[in-house]
């Protein structure tokens, strides 16, 4: 029961070793970037889910340290998301995140940089600023 035939995904994704340095998270409302948030896991750890030790920062939209990894995702690879999962027909959800991980080796230019998704989330998306009255 379940599996691909009930509608269920396994993506299979390799392993980013410097998800130690911690994702970005982009949230979005429609095809808008309202703000970007560093995730930093715990000295040791790998992932930066609240509540483990992880450390947020929080960025504007247009924070400059992130421009091309922006300009690529909003410009170039926006319009490919909703085709690329079946969806072409379907309007970009109104709010919703992805996670980057930098998958470019240590030491490679701001401009050279490889990030890779390791996730879209359309249906649990936190406040992060409102951890704080949790």
């Amino acid at each position: 029961e379940g599996g691909k035939a009930a509608g269920g995904q396994l993506v299979d994704q390799r392993f980013c070793p410097r998800i130690v340095e911690g994702e970005l998270r982009y949230n979005m409302a429609g095809d808008s970037l309202v703000g970007i948030i560093h995730k930093k896991p715990k000295e040791g750890g790998i992932s930066a889910v609240s509540g483990t030790g992880s450390i947020y920062t929080f960025y504007g939209p247009e924070e400059i340290k992130f421009q091309n990894l922006t300009d690529n995702f909003l410009k170039r690879d926006m319009g490919k998301i909703m085709p690329s999962i079946g969806l072409e027909r379907e309007p970009i959800p109104l709010w919703w995140t992805t996670d980057f991980i930098n998958a470019s080796p240590p030491g490679t230019k701001l401009e050279d940089e490889r990030w890779i998704v390791g996730e879209f989330n359309c249906s649990c998306v936190g406040i992060s600023k409102c951890l704080a009255a949790y």
